[in-house]
């Protein structure tokens, strides 16, 4: 589906600096002269926009993780539609902060053990892997610090405490392992710099490999 364009997703546990890399890399690269769309995951169109205040508002026991599941995959779904297969096909690097590798954590493996009924879905619905997944790793008792800190009324996940940090890293590592070919694990435990120099390095490499422009 990429074969013109870049799919880049940016995953981690919350706190981990995801939002501020992704606007950082954008900028960097739209520097460089390339066409860049940023977008975020549950929401990036209208439709999933609407799914996203139902899943990340609200008390942490709202949904099941069945539920969960149904509602982030009618959101993808739209967002691949609206979005991203259109930018992709236009030759556009598409910047997606959180993708389906979230959905095989939260859903998948740390709530609702899941991740068999999260791939079929996903290969049935979705489809697509992005070209290149950025994991910022770091601590969960500093992550979930940082997004408490954040004070927003988009804090459900975060409200299940630090026991489902720990096991999203974790995770999300196994994750990195099982699809090397396509992430990247980046230090986010570093200044803010540091950690924008590596991301910026594997993007460009992975651009050179792909020969895409300019």
């Amino acid at each position: 589906m990429s074969a013109k364009g870049l799919f880049i997703s940016f995953e981690g546990i919350d706190g981990s600096g995801k939002s501020t890399q992704v606007g950082r890399l954008a900028d960097a690269l739209r520097a460089r002269g390339h066409d860049v769309i940023v977008t975020r995951e549950p929401g990036g169109s209208d439709g999933a926009e609407e799914i996203r205040a139902l899943v990340l508002q609200g008390d942490p026991d709202r949904w099941s993780a069945e539920t969960e599941l149904l509602l982030f995959t009618a959101a993808r779904r739209d967002h691949l539609e609206r979005l991203i297969r259109p930018a992709l096909a236009q030759g556009k690097i598409v910047i997606c902060d959180r993708f389906a590798d979230s959905t095989r954590m939260y859903q998948g493996l740390s709530r609702g053990n899941l991740r068999a009924t999260v791939d079929q879905l996903h290969n049935l619905m979705i489809g697509v892997e992005p070209d290149l997944t950025l994991l910022i790793d770091m601590d969960p008792a500093k992550g979930l610090a940082r997004a408490k800190g954040r004070q927003g009324a988009e804090e459900r996940f975060e409200d299940f405490g630090a026991d489902l940090q720990e096991a999203m890293r974790a995770g999300f590592l196994d994750l990195a392992a099982e699809y090397a070919d396509r992430f990247v694990v980046i230090d986010g435990a570093r200044d803010m710099d540091a950690v924008a120099r590596d991301i910026l390095e594997a993007v460009g490499q992975r651009l050179d490999q792909s020969g895409a422009a300019p």
